[in-house]
């Protein structure tokens, strides 16, 4: 199985979650980098985020947004914001052709898990396979995220 990696991370614990991934599948690491990146003001950033999703803004991207050619699987990881994934991977999602491939889900959060994300990534990859995935609060441990991968792969 050839594995890729693509996230979008806001403060780095979606970072670790993705580069942990890669490490346990061998897969390589793609981050989703905006080009006008968010406020470094958390506040800030959680009313520019806010503001993007409710207008189903897709946020030009800097990089990340390559041809997939060659990944049968490709992981997908993003903060839970306000239920639903960072604007990035929606870019992603809508400029990168993900037709027949398997997207495995996972996410960071602060105790809301998915949220609406699972739908969301069948909404917008409808020619995909969208397995379960997995979110993990930020202090997850590798033991666990390693046992999920063994038993879901």
């Amino acid at each position: 199985m050839k594995a890729l990696v693509v996230y979008y991370s806001y403060s780095g614990i979606t970072r670790r979650l993705a580069e942990d991934i890669a490490l346990i599948t061998d897969g390589e690491l793609r981050e989703l980098k905006p080009q006008k990146p968010y406020s470094f003001s958390y506040n800030t950033a959680v009313k520019e985020a806010r503001e993007e999703i409710e207008k189903g803004y897709c946020p030009p991207l800097a990089e990340g947004v390559e041809p997939v050619e060659g990944a049968e699987v490709i992981f997908i990881g993003s903060p839970n914001w306000l239920k639903t994934f960072a604007p990035p991977v929606l870019t992603f999602l809508k400029t990168v052709d993900l037709s027949g491939r398997t997207i495995i889900p996972f996410c960071t959060h602060g105790g809301g898990g998915f949220g609406r994300m699972i739908e969301d990534y069948k909404k917008e990859c409808r020619n995909s396979i969208i397995k379960e995935g997995i979110a993990l609060k930020g202090d997850y441990s590798f033991d666990e995220l390693q046992s999920w991968l063994n038993n879901n792969l």
